[in-house]
């Protein structure tokens, strides 16, 4: 049963392994220390500058696993992970779980508008720099310009989407609280 155990760990960790950039791709790009590793992106860019707060930046990571998972069909574990042996899912709870991240995403794009969703895909999912997200909406305008002007953007549009999420947070909490609490007994009518 321990060897058991010690081979299933040890398999875990080498797909971890095998799932961390090549060097090839480490020496072009810029990783973040967050587990699984990630490319230096637009959204920590302004984290850093102090455009955007910390639950902001959660939001859009949020968002980003949700969208993997919708749209790719997988889920991004960090190296901390240890897989839980009391559920598992089978392709219908698997496809429905996946059900709910594309609601989400849905929701978020009926909440915030089309070209909201759009700069969150080139920023998160396509990974683009704001100069080439500037080029590719603001082709008219100087490069510079452009780039202030889709930072300025995506920082308000990433405070959104965290107080969009938070309201969602709460709205859930609220109904599972309601969900919870016995139905008060009807008035009863005293009889003389």
């Amino acid at each position: 049963m321990a060897k058991q155990k010690t081979r299933n760990r040890m398999s875990t960790e080498n797909t971890f392994a095998e799932n961390a950039p090549t060097p090839e791709r480490r020496a072009h790009s810029e990783f973040v220390g967050t587990a699984p590793t990630r490319v230096l992106r637009t959204v920590q860019a302004l984290l850093q500058a102090g455009d955007i707060t910390q639950p902001a930046a959660d939001a859009a990571e949020r968002w980003y696993r949700d969208y993997v998972f919708g749209y790719c069909d997988y889920v991004e574990f960090s190296d901390q992970h240890r897989p839980s042996t009391l559920t598992r899912h089978d392709a219908v709870s698997w496809q429905l779980v996946r059900a709910r991240a594309m609601a989400r995403i849905t929701a978020i794009r009926e909440a915030l508008g089309l070209c909201a969703h759009q700069r969150l895909r080139m920023m998160l999912v396509d990974e683009l720099s704001f100069r080439a997200m500037g080029e590719a909406l603001f082709p008219a305008i100087s490069a510079s310009s452009s780039q202030r002007k889709i930072a300025a953007q995506c920082a308000l549009l990433l405070e959104q989407l965290a107080d969009r999420q938070e309201a969602e947070r709460k709205a859930a909490k609220a109904a599972r609280a309601a969900k919870n609490t016995p139905a008060q007994p009807a008035a009863q009518t005293e009889q003389a």
